[in-house]
């Protein structure tokens, strides 16, 4: 097993540099059925009370965003579309800023289990969006308030991406310049980013 991330890792560090940092990450669901994991290929930062994307957005606190204002290494989980996302808290308590996992890269030994959990799906299309990644890795609303320290998902030290590309979040519009924020990481090249399109793959992900 890969060195687990624990608290420390969290400290001194920016929202922005977590989103950055965690790219490579082993992300680790221990179920009933074993372990589901995967490596995090693409994320998303949200800054809380100063960007308008952020569901704490000037620091609103609600029956849904409260665990946003937990220390770091809480679990946000939230629906949306039918949905389920899932989100690391990043800063101290009371800064409820957050990165999103918006896809990873499943660990081969997981990917029978990841096709059932996902009705059947295949490749790509098991875990190359964020609604199908907490689907494929087992997740739901009942993960809700865990933390990355004390439960069963954890992260774990593996892989250094080769490249590292920021771009713009995806679905945040009207958001005025939030927006339009550079905040979306991900793996260059990897097959498993969102709305990928082929001529981009490459072969050459990780270091």
């Amino acid at each position: 097993m890969k060195p687990i991330i624990s608290k420390d890792f969290f400290e001194n560090k920016t929202t922005i540099e977590i989103a950055r940092d965690i790219l490579g990450m082993r992300l680790v669901h221990q179920t009933d059925k074993g372990k589901i994991s995967g490596y995090i290929v693409e994320t998303e930062a949200y800054l809380g009370a100063t960007d308008m994307a952020a569901h704490s957005f000037r620091n609103l606190k609600t029956k849904r965003t409260g665990i946003m204002f937990q220390p770091a290494g809480a679990i946000y989980m939230y629906q949306m579309h039918r949905q389920v996302l899932l989100n690391f808290i990043t800063m101290k308590a009371g800064i409820p800023e957050a990165v999103l996992i918006r896809a990873i890269e499943p660990e081969a030994s997981c990917e029978k289990q990841m096709e059932q959990n996902r009705n059947g799906k295949t490749g790509i299309e098991l875990t190359n969006g964020p609604g199908k990644t907490t689907q494929a890795l087992g997740l739901s609303m009942e993960d809700y308030g865990k933390t990355l320290f004390d439960s069963n998902i954890w992260l774990e030290e593996a892989k250094i991406p080769h490249l590292i590309e920021a771009t713009n979040r995806i679905g945040v519009p009207n958001k005025g310049v939030a927006t339009h924020y550079p905040l979306r990481f991900t793996v260059k090249g990897s097959p498993y980013i969102s709305a990928q399109r082929k001529g981009l793959i490459s072969s050459n992900n990780w270091q």
